[in-house]
């Protein structure tokens, strides 16, 4: 199964009649484009056994307002060991996904909205990916689509990931909607027969993180929250600080009752949505 479950809890979500008995700790994805990048490799350490995978996005200026970086970028963050989830917000990016495969991306999700092809997109991905597969398959969204778009591809994909907000800029609110579109992506992913991962990228702080944890997601995406660009003034905490918070935001996330006992900062058993093993074996249970 694709979704990590809660430490000490051997089964999924249970889906028969819709019902849920098992809820699942969001794995942390950290962007690392809000990080300080003229030290990339000390804010780099700071996720090393906490945050699952290291989200990069990958913006061309053209499907959003933002140019950051391309393959060279993922490569030098995968070269840590660090899981990289490649966001792709490029348009057309099968022209991209290649090269991200090869720098080493984890994973690696496209856009509905930026290709003609989506599902010939997700059929070269998989062929790419190969079997077992090299990495995770993700198909994003962005506020205004229809959640039905990914429906035709769901066979196909390992994750969706519902953006909160439009892509381009961090800290910016999340959608009011998003929540409804999460749960309108579990009905789809129900109705298919789908096993696959669901996400929420933006929007996503320190104040509300537990909220959107509880929203069952398996994936939660957040930059500014953790690598925060006003500590330089002095207004901010660490990000290592930031991690620790958004960490207990992530645990203390779900049903009521006595919250899971908080490990000592850096420990290993601190890995939020880790999966069971390497992410190659994740790969490998997504028949």
């Amino acid at each position: 199964m694709l979704r990590a479950v809660r430490e000490n809890e051997a089964e999924p979500r249970e889906l028969a009649e819709g019902r849920r008995t098992v809820v699942t700790v969001p794995r942390l994805s950290a962007g690392v484009i809000t990080a300080d990048l003229t030290r990339l490799g000390a804010e780099l350490e700071i996720l090393r056994g906490t945050a699952a995978w290291a989200h990069v996005d990958v913006m061309d200026g053209a499907f959003c307002p933002q140019l950051t970086v391309g393959p060279a970028f993922v490569a030098a963050v995968a070269s840590t060991g660090l899981p990289v989830d490649a966001h792709l917000m490029v348009e057309e990016p099968r022209r991209l996904v290649p090269d991200i495969a090869a720098a080493g991306a984890s994973v690696i999700t496209v856009h509905a909205e930026a290709t003609r092809h989506l599902h010939r997109t997700l059929q070269e991905m998989t062929q790419l990916a190969g079997e077992p597969r090299s990495f995770l398959r993700g198909v994003a969204i962005n506020p205004g689509t229809p959640v039905q778009a990914v429906e035709p591809v769901l066979e196909l994909a390992d994750l969706i990931l519902v953006l909160a907000v439009n892509p381009g800029w961090s800290g910016q609110a999340p959608a009011a909607n998003t929540r409804r579109r999460v749960a309108a992506v579990r009905e789809l992913a129900a109705q298919a027969g789908a096993d696959v991962l669901v996400g929420v990228d933006g929007g996503v702080s320190l104040g509300n993180a537990a909220e959107m944890a509880g929203w069952d997601i398996d994936v939660l995406v957040s930059g500014s929250a953790i690598f925060d660009p006003r500590r330089s003034a002095g207004q901010g905490r660490s990000p290592a600080d930031n991690l620790e918070l958004m960490t207990q935001a992530l645990l203390h996330a779900g049903p009521a009752g006595p919250a899971p006992e908080m490990a000592e900062p850096a420990g290993p058993a601190r890995k939020i949505g880790e999966p069971a093993g390497s992410i190659q074996e994740v790969a490998d249970g997504r028949q």
